[in-house]
């Protein structure tokens, strides 16, 4: 992580960096699983909603003064109903779970640790809230997607190196336009946990 700093921020201390995380966003999740075609419309739509809530909680990596990385969370209770929905179907309070919106890190800094911080800032975070259960979903594409990649890897070792589950009875759908698409359509995506 030579010359990369990172830092936390919450609620509205996002404000600043938004323009940059929304295009950071865009470019990471353009790639294969998610394939999402980008929309500045919703992006500030969607980070809006974590600048305004003052439980969020933003991990920042920083190249000199360039955003490079970024990983968030909030409080599951304060989540849109499909990401909320699952937990209340299978019993599991809410107010229990810290959920993590998403990390996304340019590819050049992928393989150096950063991952591993975001994921331990967020439960230090999380644990220090009163949360009992750290959450997060991820899309699952068909095995014979036309898109991916050859020699693709999900990501599945590292989370489970990590120490999260995948629970697939915590299953749910969201909806995006994919890059080859004309319009949006809904991605079945399942839930990992890890209790803290």
């Amino acid at each position: 992580m030579k010359d990369v700093t990172v830092t936390t921020c919450r609620g509205k201390h996002i404000d600043a960096y938004i323009d940059a995380l929304a295009q950071l966003r865009i470019d990471v999740f353009r790639d294969y699983p998610y394939l999402y075609a980008g929309d500045l419309g919703y992006e500030a739509d969607y980070l809006g909603r974590y600048a305004a809530n003052s439980q969020s909680f933003f991990v920042l990596a920083f190249k000199e003064n360039q955003l490079i990385g970024a990983a968030t969370g909030q409080p599951l209770q304060d989540e849109v109903d499909e990401f909320r929905r699952p937990f209340d179907h299978q019993g599991i309070p809410v107010h229990q779970v810290f959920y993590y919106g998403e990390s996304v890190l340019r590819r050049n800094y992928r393989g150096l640790g950063i991952g591993k911080r975001f994921m331990a800032e967020r439960e230090q975070h999380a644990r220090q809230q009163g949360f009992s259960i750290a959450a997060f979903c991820a899309v699952e594409r068909p095995a014979g997607h036309p898109l991916k990649p050859a020699g693709y890897q999900p990501l599945h070792g590292f989370w489970q190196a990590q120490g999260y589950q995948r629970h697939p009875e915590l299953a749910t759908t969201f909806s995006w336009q994919d890059i080859n698409a004309s319009a949006e359509t809904a991605k079945p995506m399942v839930f990992w946990l890890k209790t803290l």
